[in-house]
Order: structure tokens, then C-alpha cells, then sequence
């Protein structure tokens, strides 16, 4: 475990004198040194796994210490990892920000720009064609409901009608077939009113959605 220690140990001080070179790269060059400190961490990840597993297989007196030492290395490596991802972090907004920069500088702006006109008629115009668009909801579905609480009150009626038209007949003793036959008709009456409110229903959804 010793050697294998040292060697991660040594390569912990050299990534993290790397890191000062990252600086004063320039342009060209400071991809390559990213690289380079990023290889270097992965391989010490590699050696600090295989360490992990050599400082249990330790004796117990020096289990312990090995662990710590393991640990302390991989703090470093972490806090390495950590302090590349920020500069990387820092480089690339900082050269998105150099990119919007030429751009803005590079660009011209003419009177005419279609880019800076704002499309305010067709935002109004197409407001004005939503606000038309819920009132003639708004008016179709008052006019439905007008429509079924005629049919509801026609309902009413016709079921009064046919009370009395069975109690007319029970009191002038017709026979059971004219009483089927009454009842026959007021059935078929009934089905059609439910047919017209379903049909009122079905036009009202096809309006709703020609307007939408």
C-alpha cells in the first residue's frame, strides 16, 4: 500500500501546481492544460479506489491510520476537481460574454429594422378575435340554456296533459287497449324531446367549436 500512497500522493502536488499554470494560459493553450489536470485527477480517483481496498485489508493496529491518510488524499483530489470545474465554469462565461459582446458591436441597427419593430397590431387584432370569440360563447350558451328550459317546461306540460287525458278516459271507461295506445304516443313524445335536446347540444358544440 506504501508505494501506491506515495506515488498518488506525489501526483496530488504536482496536479495541484498544475493548477496555477491554468491562469496564465492563454486562448490556444488553456484547453490542453484543462485536459491534462483532468486526466490526472481521473487516474488518482483510480489509485484512491484501489487504496480504499488495501487500507481494510490492513492490520487492525494500522487500519486506522491508513483509512485517515486514504481520506485526506481524497479531500485533496475533490477539492482539486472542485476548484477545475469553477475556472471552467468562470472561462466559458466569460467567453459567452466576449461572443454577445462582438456581436452587439459587430451588429447595425438601421430605422428600418425589422428586428426592432414590435408586432402590435397582430397582438390587438388578436385579442380583439378572443374577446368576439367568449361573448359569442358567452350569448350561445344563454341561448341554450334558454332552449332547454323551454323543452324542460314543454316535458312538464305534456306529462300534465297526459295525466288528465288518462283521467278523462278512466272516467268515460275506454278500454285498455285506447289506455295503451295513449301511453304508447306520450312514450314516443317523450324520446323525441330527448332527441331535440341532444340534436340542440350537438349544433351548440359544433358552433363552439367553428368560433374556437
Amino acid at each position: 500500500m506504501e508505494p501506491l500512497y506515495q506515488q498518488t500522493n506525489k501526483q496530488v502536488h504536482e496536479v495541484q501546481s498544475h493548477m496555477g499554470r491554468l491562469e496564465r494560459a492563454d486562448k490556444q493553450s488553456v484547453h490542453l492544460v484543462e485536459n491534462e489536470i483532468q486526466a490526472s485527477i481521473d487516474q488518482i480517483f483510480g489509485h484512491l479506489e484501489r487504496l480504499e481496498i488495501l487500507s481494510s485489508k490492513e492490520p487492525p493496529n494500522k487500519r486506522q491510520n491508513a483509512k485517515l491518510r486514504v481520506d485526506q488524499l481524497k479531500y485533496d483530489v475533490q477539492h482539486l476537481q472542485t476548484a477545475l470545474r469553477n475556472f471552467q465554469h468562470r472561462r466559458q462565461a466569460k467567453e459567452q460574454q466576449e461572443r454577445q459582446r462582438d456581436e452587439l458591436l459587430s451588429r447595425t441597427f438601421t430605422t428600418n429594422d425589422s428586428d426592432t419593430t414590435i408586432p402590435m397590431d397582430e397582438s390587438l387584432q388578436f385579442n380583439s378575435s378572443l374577446q368576439s370569440i367568449h361573448h359569442g360563447m358567452d350569448d350561445l350558451i344563454g341561448g341554450g340554456h334558454s332552449i332547454l328550459e323551454g323543452l324542460r317546461a314543454q316535458r312538464l306540460t305534456l306529462k300534465g296533459t297526459q295525466k288528465k287525458i288518462l283521467d278523462i278516459a278512466n272516467m268515460l271507461g275506454l278500454s285498455n287497449t285506447v289506455m295503451r295506445l295513449i301511453e304508447k304516443r306520450a312514450f314516443q313524445d317523450k324520446y323525441f324531446m330527448i332527441g331535440g335536446m341532444l340534436l340542440t347540444c350537438a349544433v351548440m358544440f359544433l358552433v363552439v367549436q367553428y368560433l374556437t
